[in-house]
């Protein structure tokens, strides 16, 4: 994927970077699972619509919010008093824990290893709220773009620079430029 970017430097003349992003292995994992569930959009994003392709039942109630799974049975439940933006990022994390995970945390799990899960969940969440295949829709020139990523996915800003930083951080620049 190219992602381009414009940085200004002296006498207003501005240098035009390309860089590559080579997508992780967690990227083309939930870009694959996410095609195979028919989202290709992001107003394809649908937490029901996840839930149901993957036999999750998906609850809101006023208790806590929580993923269980025995044997067959997969639930996820969400806290309903709790903003859109927030219940959304919360299915993520508690997503991560159905398809990622195993292991009751809360009781026998030593410390380190559900400080382990609760960080991938965490991690996870990023990944699952702007897929991979996705990113073509970011306008990433846009001096505004982190707040209309926001929107376009229906996360919080933060969860989208978190997700930018990671993009950049992996990016690489083409041995092109142009001045401009």
């Amino acid at each position: 994927m190219q992602i381009q970017t414009y940085v200004p430097i002296i006498n207003s003349e501005v240098i035009h970077l390309s860089y590559t992003y080579y997508p992780f292995p967690i990227d083309k994992w939930v870009s694959r699972l996410y095609r195979t569930m028919g989202i290709n959009r992001p107003e394809d994003i649908e937490e029901k619509k996840i839930a149901r392709n993957l036999g999750i039942h998906l609850t809101y109630s006023d208790k806590r919010c929580f993923a269980r799974e025995e044997g067959n049975f997969k639930l996820i439940n969400i806290n309903k008093d709790l903003d859109k933006i927030t219940q959304r990022e919360i299915f993520y994390h508690e997503l991560c824990h159905i398809l990622r995970h195993s292991g009751y945390q809360y009781k026998i799990m030593p410390d380190a290893f559900r400080e382990l899960q609760e960080w991938d969940a965490s991690h996870f969440t990023r990944y699952a709220a702007i897929p991979f295949h996705m990113l073509k829709y970011i306008d990433f020139r846009s001096p505004a773009f982190i707040q209309e990523m926001s929107k376009m996915f229906k996360i919080s800003e933060e969860i989208c620079q978190y997700r930018v930083d990671h993009i950049y951080r992996n990016a690489r620049p083409k041995k092109t430029y142009s001045v401009m």
